[in-house]
């Protein structure tokens, strides 16, 4: 008989975080999912009164991120994958954002996953295993007009997670940087903040919602299973990119990087070090 695994699961409410919490459920796992507002849930709180807890948690509070992870060992006895995935969309040129809106998504989309992790570091380590998938973006390796913050947040939680990755690895917890493609999750709508437009960038905007379309993705729970498959892999990849098109994006985009090195190799050797 397999031991039922305990999720805990930010941005669980809706979008990516709804359908990773739905496909753990019907695995027959516990969760705990967590979001500003978790009156979403109540339809699957109700379906799973004894394995789904939702809990109202603001993870930009790092001392209520802390008292929520010791609420959740204490329900289910312990964590088993721990899904750093709450974030929001900060849409506007660099120029046009205020302090208070870089600050305010910094704090949910970098800081609030740090917070998680320092949280459940350690609980796992006192267990001895553990995973920590952390939901970063395809977009990671290089910024876009208008969605630079987002980029920004996501490509400094990769870099953390690396080292996060190295440092725990000791202990038996696992990490995975999860670099998901674009999929119908809402974020440019209900997650999104937006900048007050400059008419300087009129052009380059028109230019980008044109080239972006219409088209919000594919469904999340494409996605969720992939995510299921990889929590069950008995040594998983540090990083995975989650998404055909996106797979293939990231590899051109890699490939142009990798070309403008080579393009000016010769003024980079110039230099010592």
């Amino acid at each position: 008989m397999t031991t039922a695994k305990v999720w805990f699961i930010t941005g669980g409410s809706r979008g990516l975080g709804r359908a990773f919490t739905e496909a753990a459920l019907a695995a027959g796992d516990k969760v705990v999912a967590t979001a500003r507002d978790v009156e979403p849930l109540a339809d699957l709180a109700a379906a799973y009164p004894d394995d789904l807890l939702p809990m109202s948690l603001d993870v930009s509070d790092r001392q209520a991120v802390h008292e929520g992870v010791d609420r959740a060992v204490a329900a289910f006895g312990g964590l088993d994958i721990v899904v750093n995935n709450a974030g929001g969309l900060l849409y506007g040129m660099v120029e046009e954002a205020t302090e208070e809106q870089v600050r305010a998504h910094l704090d949910v989309n970098f800081f609030g996953a740090v917070w998680v992790a320092q949280a459940v570091v350690p609980h796992l380590r006192a267990r001895g295993s553990g995973r920590i998938l952390q939901v970063t973006s395809m977009g990671t390796g290089g910024g876009m007009a208008s969605v630079g913050y987002y980029g920004a947040g996501k490509a400094a939680l990769d870099s953390v997670s690396e080292a996060l990755a190295m440092e725990v690895e000791q202990f038996g917890i696992k990490v995975t940087i999860v670099q998901m493609g674009g999929y119908s999750t809402g974020l440019f709508t209900t997650g999104t903040t937006a900048t007050t437009p400059q008419p300087d960038y009129d052009a380059l905007r028109a230019q980008l919602e044109e080239m972006w379309g219409d088209d919000a993705g594919p469904e999340p729970d494409t996605a969720a299973a992939v995510v299921m498959e990889l929590a069950a892999l008995h040594d998983p990849p540090q990083r995975l990119i989650v998404g055909s098109r996106s797979y293939d994006i990231v590899q051109e985009m890699d490939q142009a990087r990798a070309e403008l090195y080579r393009a000016w190799e010769h003024l980079s050797r110039k230099a010592l070090g």
